[in-house]
């Protein structure tokens, strides 16, 4: 088979929560450790950090990745969902994984592990352990799927854990209140492992708290050890730190702050740890993170008359930023191309939106994602004004269609609706 034919055997053969959601969820470990030894246990080659919580776990996970890549490590990053292509879930020093790797994979292990029936994340953690200690990467920085005490990337045996936030997501796999949420994120917190807490409220702190003490692992909770203060320019933001200097940071958005003091307190303990990271290795990564690492769809800016703008937050934790920074920005009239899967909490969500914007609601391609006239329906009972398009890309195409030069247009709601949008920006009517 061809990559292509291994992805679609990947996609049809092992079920995928991106496209299908419930049905492919496995909670438990033992098809994880079926695998880990079917493979060698991989992990054990190399160092890992592993990153969990509700938003921010992609911007951190990279940012991390493009610090230590700065400093001279060899860097796995293992990252979900993929936006363009499934290589970008596996990349050394930014690099996606090998196209020819992934068929030789599966095809040797193919008959050994299909009496499992792995779920996709299942097998492609296991991929993505094989690949990085094949690679020989120094340090694997290992991002959570879905929650933390069960999720299948929580075998490792971390240098440090890092939990970005707790906000309502997945409640029906997680739990439906902020503790249950927390209590199953902090089932990545290690004995003797130092675990970083990004933000932290009130209802989660005594979690994260008995749970560090259970186990014997320092905490540090960022939001209460603030590292930095940041001013926006038209290119990122711009720091100034306590430990670090004054330095550029090139992601833009407003949940930038709270994930840089996150990602600034991670390397306080790394160099506890005897990380050798300099202030110009901060400097390089914050300031060059796309690039080192491939990241997208974090306050993404694909033009400039219009200014259209893209970003992956998809709860009302993440849009709840995006809410504020709209408000931030100047444009004559603003328009909204928005997209959801069927299983967040759509009406807290569209809550947080601009009322007085144009809506073009839109349908991702995933089975997961809601009916764009649904949507639209669920839209005006919230009072945003819009009409339905079947595609991503028609919507946009009509946002542009009907944008003066100095207007905004937002496109975002849900990963895949980015996905789509970035997968196929050649048909942007762009003139």
């Amino acid at each position: 088979m061809n990559y292509q034919e291994i992805l679609n055997y990947l996609f049809e053969a092992t079920p995928m929560f991106q496209q299908v959601g419930h049905v492919a969820y496995k909670p438990g470990l033992m098809n994880t450790e079926a695998l880990d030894a079917l493979f060698n246990h991989p992990h054990r080659n190399f160092k890992t950090i592993h990153i969990g919580g509700t938003n921010g776990k992609g911007s951190c996970s990279h940012t991390i990745a493009a610090i230590l890549q700065s400093a001279g490590y060899k860097v796995g990053l293992y990252t979900s969902p993929h936006l363009v292509d499934f290589s970008e879930r596996i990349r050394v020093n930014g690099e996606p994984i090998d196209k020819d790797y992934v068929v030789n994979f599966v095809e040797k292990y193919k008959d050994q592990f299909e009496p499992l029936y792995p779920s996709f994340f299942e097998l492609t953690t296991g991929m993505a352990f094989s690949y990085f200690a094949d690679q020989k990467v120094d340090v694997a920085i290992i991002e959570v799927g879905l929650g933390g005490r069960l999720d299948c990337t929580n075998i490792i045996s971390p240098d440090l854990t890092v939990i970005t936030n707790i906000s309502f997501d997945h409640v029906q796999y997680l739990g439906d209140t902020l503790e249950k949420i927390a209590g199953e994120k902090a089932g990545i917190i290690k004995k003797d492992t130092p675990v970083i807490i990004g933000e932290v409220l009130e209802e989660t702190r005594p979690v994260f708290l008995n749970k560090a003490k259970e186990v014997g692992a320092p905490i540090v909770f960022a939001q209460e050890n603030p590292e930095v203060t940041i001013s926006e320019l038209e290119d990122g933001w711009f720091y100034l730190t306590k430990s670090y200097g004054q330095f550029h940071g090139e992601l833009g958005g407003y949940c930038q702050m709270m994930n840089t003091n996150t990602v600034l307190c991670a390397m306080n303990e790394l160099i506890k740890l005897n990380y050798r990271i300099s202030l110009k290795d901060v400097w390089n990564g914050f300031g060059n993170v796309c690039e080192l690492t491939g990241l997208q769809g974090r306050w993404q800016k694909l033009s400039d008359e219009p200014r259209i703008i893209c970003d992956t937050g998809h709860n009302t934790g993440g849009i709840k930023y995006i809410a504020e920074q709209l408000r931030s920005e100047s444009y004559k009239n603003l328009h909204m191309v928005i997209g959801m899967v069927d299983d967040k909490d759509i009406s807290g969500v569209l809550a947080l939106l601009p009322k007085d914007a144009t809506y073009y609601f839109t349908k991702a391609s995933v089975k997961r994602a809601m009916n764009a006239n649904d949507l639209q329906k669920k839209g005006a009972d919230a009072g945003l004004k819009g009409n339905a398009y079947e595609t991503v890309i028609e919507a946009v195409n009509s946002a542009i269609q009907k944008s003066l030069p100095e207007d905004l247009i937002f496109v975002g709601g849900s990963t895949f609706v980015v996905a789509d949008l970035l997968a196929n920006r050649d048909a942007l009517d762009l003139n």
